[in-house]
């Protein structure tokens, strides 16, 4: 499976969003880089769905664009003007080649799901391998109104409970991408949100 960080290239505030190209080709998350859907038709000339992993504005800010150039589906958990299937925590999806579990993940946003596969993870904002506050296993971050860091923190225990040994991927929505020991890195980030510490103290 291929996998293309298609905002790579940003220059203004986004997430990471990923192409993966496969049996199903599809977009998780839409990121906020005007021209993202020129960079995956650069990649490929049919998008079969987009996934998103939540709906913060720098994970959705692009979305119409992406969904009026490609005649795409739109899976999301949370309701949308354009969804097209509503996810559910242990729903099955295909992610380029790659059979995921949807796996439900608040803390950081209400809406946030995770998905699993055997040698993937594509872990939006929940946990992340580095971002600026944490390298090598951080969170998403919980200071704003309508989050939980409690909430977050039994996320990323099931998060670690439904992930299958093995997994070496891990493509997170903020970040580098990952790849090696992907339940260490999740371990340790559970372990920094567990100390119930400001994830940015001078924020």
């Amino acid at each position: 499976m291929d996998v293309h960080n298609v905002t790579a290239e940003a220059e203004s505030f986004t997430c990471n969003a990923y192409l993966a190209v496969g049996e199903r080709t599809v977009l998780v998350d839409a990121g906020a880089m005007a021209g993202v859907e020129a960079v995956v038709a650069d990649h490929t000339d049919a998008l079969d769905a987009v996934y998103l992993t939540h709906q913060h504005g720098d994970h959705v800010a692009q979305l119409d664009a992406v969904l009026d150039a490609f005649d795409a589906e739109l899976y999301a958990y949370a309701d949308h003007a354009r969804r097209t299937h509503e996810l559910e925590d242990g729903d099955e999806l295909l992610v380029g080649d790659e059979r995921c579990e949807v796996v439900y993940t608040p803390g950081h946003a209400d809406d946030h799901v995770s998905f699993v596969g055997p040698d993937s993870l594509f872990s939006g904002d929940v946990v992340v391998h580095d971002d600026g506050a944490f390298d090598y296993g951080s969170f998403g971050r919980t200071d704003m109104a309508g989050q939980s860091r409690e909430r977050l923190i039994e996320s990323i225990e099931d998060l670690l409970s439904r992930m299958p040994e093995g997994i070496e991927h891990m493509y997170a929505g903020h970040g580098g991408v990952f790849h090696g020991d992907v339940r260490d890195v999740v371990e340790r980030a559970l372990q920094r949100a567990e100390k119930r510490q400001p994830k940015y103290p001078d924020g």
